[in-house]
């Protein structure tokens, strides 16, 4: 899928974030390497856009030690957001501006040259097909197409690190597939992908290496294999791999149990 090498991109070794009494982060440890796509797996709250954020300089750490391409998300953010595109959560557009003037002014402050972006910006949104909507106000789009606006936004200077964080929420299959060309090239131009996500096909079908979170702690790393070796599952599919080191094939297998006999219960009674 890449070209992969023992480079690394992206280390992060004991971090922790804490607010208050909940420990967001709670002493994880990873590197992603150059040219790889690195996934964060994990449901909802498990610490992953907690961590991403901590990789950006956006929060500040309690403990441990953070490096993208050797330098200091706390002391370097500036140096760092040149070299990396961030997809987030929740699209970040200025949404009362049109598509044509947000790509101006990210042009403007990343000092590039307006046609060039507005050009390439333009053959972006034909793939994703949303070249309609270039001079309508950002406020007025669904939040799909406000979606592709925010990846065409974080890839338009040609980063060496995409890091996204649910990127694909909200994006028909097409776009999808747009997506997931987008950053195949990218990986074939030497870069790499930081990638969280709760939804286990996703990690499984794009990710070569894997990271579980749970409850803010690194419970599984490595490729698949490697995750069904540390669940002594093997030959299972990451979903039983990822219930198993979360500690929830228990629950589940309660739940089903109990929604098939209630299910079964309501039979006889029709």
């Amino acid at each position: 899928m890449s070209n992969k090498t023992d480079k690394v991109v992206i280390k992060v070794r004991n971090l922790k974030k804490y607010f208050e009494t909940v420990k967001a982060v709670d002493g994880i440890s990873f590197d992603v390497r150059e040219g790889e796509v690195f996934g964060l797996l994990g449901p909802n709250g498990a610490g992953k856009t907690t961590t991403i954020k901590l990789l950006l300089g956006l929060l500040e750490p309690n403990d441990g030690e953070m490096e993208i391409f050797g330098l200091n998300p706390e002391r370097q953010d500036v140096q760092i957001k040149e070299r990396v595109g961030y997809v987030a959560e929740d699209p970040l557009i200025y949404k009362s501006l049109t598509p044509q003037d947000l790509f101006n002014f990210i042009a403007s402050i990343r000092e590039l040259d307006e046609d060039v972006i507005q050009a390439r910006a333009k053959e972006y949104l034909e793939s994703f097909e949303a070249l309609e909507y270039y001079d309508q106000m950002i406020a007025t789009l669904s939040h799909g197409n406000k979606q592709k606006l925010q990846i065409i936004a974080a890839i338009l200077h040609d980063p060496q690190l995409l890091i996204l964080d649910e990127p694909l929420a909200g994006l028909d299959a097409k776009s999808v597939r747009v997506m997931r060309e987008i950053i195949e090239l990218h990986l074939e131009n030497g870069g790499s992908v930081l990638f969280s996500t709760h939804i286990m096909e996703i990690a499984e079908d794009m990710c070569d290496r894997i990271g579980i979170i749970n409850k803010g702690k690194m419970v599984g790393i490595g490729r698949l294999d490697e995750l069904r070796q540390q669940a002594n599952k093997l030959g299972a599919s990451l979903e039983d791999v990822f219930l198993r080191l979360t500690e929830q094939d228990t629950s589940v297998n309660e739940i089903v149990k109990k929604l098939r006999d209630s299910f079964k219960n309501k039979k006889k009674l029709m």
